[in-house]
Order: C-alpha cells, then structure tokens, then sequence
C-alpha cells in the first residue's frame, strides 16, 4: 500500500499552474515526490492533473492499494460520486482518473485539512513558479539552421 498526498493549484485562477504529489509508506516514510508544472490553467484542472499523476505513478509501478489525500473537497467527493462532475473541461480528466483507478486494487480518497497536505502544497507551488517563470521569461531566438555562420572579413 501506499499513501499519497496530491495538491494543485494556479495563481490567478487561471493562471500559471502547477501540482504536487508526496508518495509515503502508510507508516510516513518518504517514497518519492513528483510536481509538474502545467503553464497556463485553473485550480480544478492542476488538482485533477496531480491526481493523474498520482494514479500513474501507483499503475506503473505495480501498486494494488492507494489512499489518495488531498485538500481538494471538490476532486474527492468527485471522485467517490458523491459530487457530479459539471464542468465539462474536468470530465475528461475524472474519466482518465476513473479508468487509472479500476487499473488498481484497492482505492480509498481521503479529505484531509491543508495544514495535513503541506509537502504536495510545497510541490504545487515549486511546479507553479516553474510556470509563472516559463509564462513570463522572454523567448531566445533559436540561432539560424543550416549549420549557416556569419561571414567576417579580414
């Protein structure tokens, strides 16, 4: 079994995104931290995209029982039915989500307060400054191709 702690989050709503994902035994030894920075996208989406990757991460590596924990109501009361899934840019993702899930053994989602999600929130906001920094930063032109170089003259 392992334990992960999801978050996502977008600075402007939208805005530049990101999500983190803490993966722990269930007795909270450390097993490996992912984050992803999304560009450009709202709050929802950057929860759900750090779900997927949550997901993924436990079916590619042979995992049979996870508990998610996030601090978004809104994906785990989705995700346990209890809230229909409206919007119509989030069905999509709650599709992939439900399919990675019967992929796996045993799923349990689990609301947990922030103060309790605080390493996937450090995540999300790293994966989040690593979009405002690629939203922001101006683009270097790529040099001529061709392998073409300038002429001096002597």
């Amino acid at each position: 079994m392992i334990v992960v702690y999801v978050d996502g989050g977008a600075r402007g709503n939208p805005g530049p995104a990101g999500y983190g994902v803490r993966v722990e035994s269930p007795d909270g030894l450390l097993l490996d931290e992912l984050r992803g920075a999304l560009g450009i996208a709202t709050n929802n989406y950057a929860e759900y995209q750090g779900l997927l990757a949550a997901l993924r991460y436990a079916v590619d590596r042979g995992h049979r029982d996870v508990a998610v924990r996030s601090d978004s109501e809104l994906i785990v009361k989705q995700m346990r039915g209890e809230y229909k899934v409206r919007h119509p840019g989030l069905r999509p993702l709650h599709h992939q989500a439900r399919e990675l899930v019967m992929r796996l053994g045993r799923v349990t989602f689990e609301h947990v307060p922030r103060t309790r999600n605080a390493e996937a929130d450090r995540l999300a906001n790293l994966a989040m400054d690593e979009s405002r920094r690629a939203v922001t930063e101006p683009r270097i032109p790529a040099p001529p191709s061709g392998g073409e170089r300038g002429t001096e003259e002597s």
